[in-house]
C-alpha cells in the first residue's frame, strides 16, 4: 500500500499534480472532472472504480 502523504509533504507532491489541491478543514485531496454527457462521465466512474477497488482504496465520488 502507499503511504499517506500528508502536510508539507502533500502540499509539494501536489504542486506537481495538474487540477489536484487540498480540501480545506479535510485530511483529502480532491479533483473534478467535467464530461460531455452521462455516458462518458459513467464510463470514466465505471474505470475508476475497478482500479480503486483493486487497490482496496474506496474515495469519495
Amino acid at each position: 500500500m502507499v503511504e499517506r502523504l500528508t502536510g508539507a509533504a502533500r502540499h509539494t507532491a501536489l504542486r506537481e499534480l495538474h487540477g489536484w489541491s487540498e480540501v480545506d478543514d479535510r485530511d483529502a485531496i480532491r479533483k473534478s472532472y467535467h464530461f460531455s454527457n452521462f455516458s462518458e462521465a459513467w464510463g470514466f466512474l465505471s474505470r475508476i472504480a475497478l482500479a480503486a477497488e483493486k487497490m482496496d482504496h474506496h474515495p469519495e465520488i
